[in-house]
């Protein structure tokens, strides 16, 4: 199973998630205090038999991940998330 990720940032210092599959909501929670902890926490709620993820931030898909990919690299997944999300962004605004 591929299950998305969608992480959002709430407040200045404030990140939330939800975990879905086929659009159907697994799980979420809210007022995590950085992106990298609302990534962990999400991933940490899997069931066995998920072995990928769709992330998103801020509605921007920025990939599909193996699970194990996505475990062994947290900060290269959250930080190309975040400047993927940021270039669509720029990009809108010309």
């Amino acid at each position: 199973m591929i299950v998305r990720i969608d992480i959002e940032q709430t407040e200045t210092a404030a990140f939330a998630y939800r975990v879905s599959y086929e659009a159907e909501t697994l799980y979420d929670d809210e007022d995590l205090p950085s992106f990298g902890e609302a990534l962990v926490a999400a991933i940490e709620g899997l069931a066995p038999d998920v072995v990928g993820v769709e992330l998103a931030y801020g509605g921007v898909v920025s990939g599909t991940y193996p699970l194990d990919v996505v475990a062994a690299n947290l900060s290269q997944v959250a930080t190309h998330a975040v400047n993927t999300t940021a270039a669509i962004f720029e990009a809108r605004s010309r």
